[in-house]
């Protein structure tokens, strides 16, 4: 899963504050690939409430919310 920040419609408001991605990366870094494996990892940690999920919401044609 290629994960780019600045491709997000949820970039720079309180949802992208709780973003699994923004506690990953360093500030100012806007790209992440997860391996398949990674991503469900993380979203089963997300859903254990142990980690912020991933918000990604793509602006252009693909609005749907991102999914490992």
């Amino acid at each position: 899963m290629l994960i780019d920040c600045d491709r997000c419609v949820m970039q720079h408001t309180p949802s992208c504050d709780d973003c699994i991605v923004t506690a990953l990366l360093a500030p100012g870094d806007a790209v992440v690939h997860l391996a398949d494996t990674e991503a469900t990892a993380l979203r089963h940690l997300a859903e254990a409430g142990m980690v912020a999920p991933l918000r990604l919401v793509r602006r252009g044609g693909d609005h749907g919310v991102a999914s490992g």
